[in-house]
């Protein structure tokens, strides 16, 4: 059994996030009485690469897919993630009911922040992000994410503060691959959220 932290987990890093919209009918599954939130027939997917480093409590790769969906407040539910990380995979599975898995995550900082992921079986995304400049300001976010534990749903809270900086993205993803759902279109929206840090759990 790999040891994790308890929950909430601290941690920070670099993350890189696009927005996209998506037909309703090329969404992965959801868990059972989770809802998309739905805008003309579209609904709304993020996907980010996360770099977490220190002084949070935990060092790795990730990337992953959420889907935004109805709640109380503002909700996600992720679909697909990939970490590089055992002690990251076995928390996330075992303290929310995230499906993560594992994958070869590399990541180059620089100018152009690239990135590429990739299983044992075959790569999963690319992307290159060019971040604009944008105002030092460190803004808060809250919101749950809401997954299925043990045959029931889990609600668990998110706290974060981060430098939201605007963003031009080139994603290639493998349009037989996980996130071939995206394949093809192209995001509406890109950030880097610089020097972020964030509250995982309850």
């Amino acid at each position: 059994m790999t040891a994790y932290p308890p929950e909430p987990w601290n941690l920070a890093g670099q993350a890189y996030l696009s927005v996209w919209r998506v037909p309703v009918s090329d969404l992965p599954a959801l868990p059972d009485g989770v809802e998309p939130v739905v805008a003309a027939g579209r609904a709304q997917v993020f996907t980010a690469w996360i770099d977490y480093q220190e002084p949070g409590q935990l060092q790795y790769h990730e990337l992953l897919a959420t889907v935004a969906v109805r709640g109380e407040r503002l909700s996600s539910s992720i679909t697909d993630i990939w970490v590089d990380s055992e002690v990251s995979l076995a928390g996330g599975r075992a303290l929310w009911g995230i499906p993560k898995d594992l994958a070869a995550l590399d990541f180059t900082h620089g100018r152009t922040f690239t990135a590429s992921a990739a299983t044992q079986e075959d790569w999963i995304a690319t992307a290159a992000f060019t971040t604009r400049p944008s105002l030092p300001i460190r803004m808060p976010a809250a919101f749950d994410v809401v997954q299925m534990l043990d045959g029931r749903l889990k609600r668990s809270p998110v706290r974060a503060k981060a430098r939201p900086c605007p963003a031009a993205a080139d994603w290639r993803l493998n349009e037989h691959g996980p996130l071939g759902f995206l394949a093809g279109q192209r995001p509406v929206l890109s950030a880097r959220l610089r020097d972020f840090t964030i509250v995982f759990g309850g």
